[in-house]
């Protein structure tokens, strides 16, 4: 019974170190990224505020609704 108790506890240690693993670095697949292209910088982001800046004072400038006297009207 003692023999049989030292095989089971040898087969037990033995087969822990087995499936203990290695010392080999595991194979890892490279991680792809794509690169994003930058945003633009410079002017090009301030155009179109400017245009539409432009716009309502041309708007705000050519409104007719002046609270000034009328012009006499000659019949």
């Amino acid at each position: 019974m003692r023999k049989l108790f030292s095989v089971a506890v040898v087969a037990l240690f033995s087969a822990h170190a087995a499936l203990a693993g290695s010392l080999v670095e595991p194979d890892v697949e490279p991680m792809i990224v794509e690169a994003q292209p930058e945003a633009k910088r410079g002017s090009g982001n301030i155009i179109i505020p400017l245009l539409l800046l432009a716009v309502v004072a041309a708007v705000i400038a050519s409104d007719d609704s002046g609270g000034g006297t009328p012009e006499p009207v000659l019949e």
